[in-house]
């Protein structure tokens, strides 16, 4: 006899597997690609009908429907994905009237513009830092900090127009990737948000504290507009920023329902690498608890988001 009391299996009731409810089946798997010439939306077909494959088709679908609707396409982003290469399929999607609004935090603004002036960016933190010369790059600072300086004193626009704007004054050489350029150039409102203390700029002589609050104060302002636009569709993506666009977009969405729009039933969607608690509950859950749609999608930026335009350009161009 065994020491302590075991179940007696023999008089388990089981079921049949045709009266049960499954959640996979043959119908949702994938389908293998073929490689043969303008098969890429096979491709997209092919993609298995099952979690997050299923999310980032519906993603797809909704920011078409966006477009068509002549709702708002709003791209966050961090640094992050103009280091990885990812500024061309940006702008791509700017050009073809796909992503209708920008706001990124100003490491990203930074990584633009010496991109854009220098053809180079991306310095190495660790060794630079040993003997204090991180972040010290002299032109860096000279363009940002004195264009900054220049435009609050003589202008209306704001943190990012100002950036864009002076790129295609100075004729940057790398101005076509650039996106604070293309911004400018098709008439793109793109926002630039700054926190204090955290970027090279921020440490160098020229750094003007009023100057750089005030434009970064109007672009906050721009983008509680744009939020005002999110009344019945529309779509809010955030890609590699876990901390200051997911806060800003928290607050920019508040002011403009604050003010009467009815910026409900939209989608957002964040694309990082990890997960991270704002962006979860700032971007993906917070905003869309009313009636919208939120989706985390983890992976790495520089292979999702090339593939995300090339299924939403595909998508707007089967329709």
């Amino acid at each position: 006899m065994p020491r302590h009391p075991r179940a007696d299996l023999s008089k388990v009731t089981t079921i049949s597997i045709r009266s049960r409810e499954s959640k996979v089946s043959p119908r949702l798997f994938a389908v293998p690609f073929d490689g043969t010439q303008d098969s890429f939306s096979l491709f997209m077909k092919g993609l298995p009908d099952i979690l997050v494959a299923k999310d980032l088709r519906g993603l797809v679908r909704d920011i078409a429907q966006a477009r068509k609707k002549g709702k708002p396409v709003v791209l966050m982003m961090g640094a992050h994905v103009i280091k990885v290469g990812l500024a061309p399929v940006i702008i791509d999607l700017m050009e073809k009237n796909v992503i209708t609004a920008l706001a990124m935090n100003s490491a990203a603004a930074i990584h633009d513009v010496e991109t854009a002036l220098f053809g180079q960016t991306s310095e190495d933190v660790a060794a630079n830092m040993m003997d204090g010369r991180f972040g010290m790059a002299r032109e860096t600072g000279d363009f940002i900090n004195g264009t900054l300086s220049s435009s609050v004193l003589t202008g209306d626009e704001g943190y990012g127009e100002a950036l864009g704007q002076q790129l295609l004054k100075v004729k940057a050489r790398n101005a076509r990737v650039s996106i604070l350029a293309s911004a400018a150039r098709l008439g793109i409102p793109a926002t630039v948000h700054a926190a204090i203390g955290t970027d090279i700029i921020h440490q160098q002589p020229t750094m003007n504290g009023a100057a750089t609050g005030e434009m970064s104060m109007r672009d906050f302002t721009t983008l509680a507009a744009v939020c005002g636009k999110l009344t019945g569709g529309g779509v809010v993506l955030n890609v590699g920023s876990a901390v200051i666009m997911p806060e800003v977009f928290l607050k920019a969405l508040t002011v403009a329902r604050n003010l009467g729009a009815k910026a409900r039933g939209f989608t957002t969607a964040v694309f990082d690498m990890n997960s991270h608690y704002r962006p979860t509950m700032n971007v993906q859950r917070r905003p869309t608890q009313d009636g919208g749609k939120g989706l985390y999608i983890t992976g790495h930026h520089e292979i999702m988001i090339p593939l995300l335009a090339a299924m939403v350009i595909t998508e707007l161009g089967n329709d």
